[in-house]
């Protein structure tokens, strides 16, 4: 790590080293319990922390990885991701691209069943990505579909949803025209907003189509239990085409967003995957129980977003660069995470395949430097020691998140002399208020890539994009982000993509603090994991070997 100035170290300890254990023994006793939960009968049970209760398991409304982690498991899409993070066939047994690369035709496996024994056709795919973009679903996720044709349009409103290029040629035969050639196209029909959904459960039961009783799905799962705050219970479905091969007869999802929580039941016995681990236990983690510490980089950037529809960050761009620039961001990933993250001064991370991102102008300037330069784009903006920025960071609650917020406070307060306030909200809340806008200024976020191409990365500041709770609107930055999505891969993408994420860094609506590792506790009697960058594992990958 490079060197610390003395001050900002006079300024944090005491946060870092709260943030390191606050000089407890990491290397203390780590006893973890080892012992699967198989029932009389056989049964075994899977038991995986999964972060915030999900708001919702509709597929085409759901937001955040606890949702999409369960959605994987009910339903199936035309494509999955293999365990080492390539596409592969799902519903689909195979498929063929035209040679203009815009029409995708894919052929539905015979015995693809819902979990009612009903078939699954290619009209349930054409309804669920119809769904997925009417304006009247309200889907998060709808622009990642806007490579199919029209879809931009039914999402504006101008055209009705039954425009859209999707049709079934026969009940086992479907089609999808794009508006452009697209080369992540694939990797998107893995993503939730594309499964499809059984049309008579949700006409019979509107918003309930989803709770036990009433799910109808067509992955390797079906839902059995939903304890809200206490755990979903998922048992396998017989009906599912490839049932024979899935090992996990029970998976058992609990909400737990707070990782000694988390870890204690992992070594209480009560876990059999832990998706979080608290920073100060790594190095005893790695001491003790290495064989089941799995930690791997991921298509992942943890960020800070910043409300450019109100002030004080609209039209300031030289106050968000100042922001970006007081934060050392080695002192975060040294001293605080402690799993291996990188310190990001760009936007695309670099686990990301075939692609090598831009980087602020200012990132390889020394830190007096760099802080000075931030000190006079702070005044520029229009703020001084006798009226200073007064600003609030929120974010959800999370110890990590509370920690990385307090020493960032703690960096804006001595290089800047910003009057910083902490909020943290819970997790549904927190969502709501970042995609509503209306009174955000500073908040914490993450994105983790949808699938391996920096175009997700890109889209999510896109104006039109539903996610982009920042407010970016920018129609340079729009126009490089749309030509690099429909360009084939090479040197001139490469050069459209650096452009688009120059501007990017330029008027920084985002703060990049570090790209992730995935940092998960397996016990050694689960089988079949291999880390992946698109962090995403199904359980039916997985086995329990008593």
């Amino acid at each position: 790590m490079r060197a610390v100035p003395l001050s900002c170290w006079l300024v944090v300890t005491s946060l870092l080293l709260a943030a390191c254990g606050g000089g407890e023994d990491e290397r203390s006793s780590f006893p973890v319990e080892i012992s699967p939960e198989v029932r009389d009968d056989g049964t075994t049970v899977f038991r995986r922390g999964n972060g915030a209760e999900p708001g919702t398991l509709d597929p085409h409304q759901a937001r955040g990885v606890p949702a999409a982690n369960i959605l994987r498991d009910l339903y199936e899409g035309l494509v999955s991701i293999s365990p080492t993070g390539e596409v592969e066939p799902g519903n689909a047994a195979d498929w063929t691209i035209s040679d203009d690369k815009l029409t995708y035709t894919f052929e539905l496996r015979a015995d693809a069943r819902w979990s009612n024994g009903e078939p699954v056709t290619a009209q349930d795919y054409v309804y669920g990505l119809r769904r997925a973009v009417d304006p009247a679903t309200a889907s998060p996720y709808a622009q990642l579909h806007t490579p199919i044709e029209h879809a931009a349009a039914i999402i504006d409103g101008d055209r009705p949803p039954d425009s859209l290029g999707v049709r079934a040629v026969d009940d086992h035969r479907l089609e999808i025209t794009l508006a452009e050639p697209t080369p992540y196209f694939l990797g998107t029909l893995a993503h939730p907003s594309s499964f499809p959904v059984y049309a008579p459960a949700l006409e019979a039961h509107g918003d309930a189509f989803t709770q036990p009783g009433n799910a109808v799905t067509n992955g390797a799962y079906t839902m059995d239990a939903w304890r809200v705050n206490s755990r979903i219970t998922l048992v396998r479905n017989d009906a599912y085409w490839d049932d024979a091969d899935t090992a996990i007869d029970r998976v058992e999802y609990y909400p737990i967003v707070d990782a000694n929580s988390e870890l204690s039941r992992y070594q209480a016995g009560e876990l059999d995957w832990a998706s979080m681990i608290p920073p100060s236990r790594l190095d005893a983690a790695r001491e003790h129980i290495p064989d089941q510490l799995q930690i791997e980089p991921t298509l992942g950037v943890y960020y800070y977003g910043l409300n450019v529809r109100r002030a004080p960050f609209k039209d300031a761009p030289e106050l968000r660069q100042a922001l970006s620039m007081a934060i050392d961001r080695e002192v975060i990933v040294d001293k605080i995470t402690r799993g291996g993250e990188i310190p990001a001064y760009g936007w695309i991370p670099p686990a990301v395949d075939g692609y090598e991102g831009a980087r602020f102008e200012w990132a390889d300037l020394p830190a007096d430097e760099r802080e000075a330069r931030a000190r006079e784009l702070y005044r520029e903006a229009g703020y001084s020691e006798d009226e200073p920025l007064q600003l609030e960071i929120r974010y959800n609650s999370n110890e990590a998140n509370k920690k990385i917020a307090s020493v960032i406070q703690a960096m804006w307060r001595r290089v800047l002399g910003a009057e910083v306030e902490l909020r943290n909200e819970e997790w549904k809340v927190f969502l709501d208020a970042v995609r509503s806008g209306r009174d955000t200024e500073a908040y914490r976020l993450a994105w983790i890539g949808d699938y391996d191409d920096p175009n997700t990365f890109f889209e999510l500041m896109n104006s039109g994009f539903g996610l982009n709770g920042t407010g970016y609107a920018s129609d340079a930055y729009d126009r490089l982000q749309e030509k690099q999505a429909h360009m084939p891969d090479g040197a001139e993408r490469d050069e459209v993509m650096h452009a688009a994420e120059a501007r990017l860094l330029a008027d920084s609506p985002v703060i990049p603090i570090y790209f992730y590792t995935s940092k998960y506790l397996v016990k050694p009697y689960v089988t079949g994991f291999e880390g992946n960058p698109l962090d995403i594992y199904y359980s039916k990958d997985l086995a329990i070997e008593p």
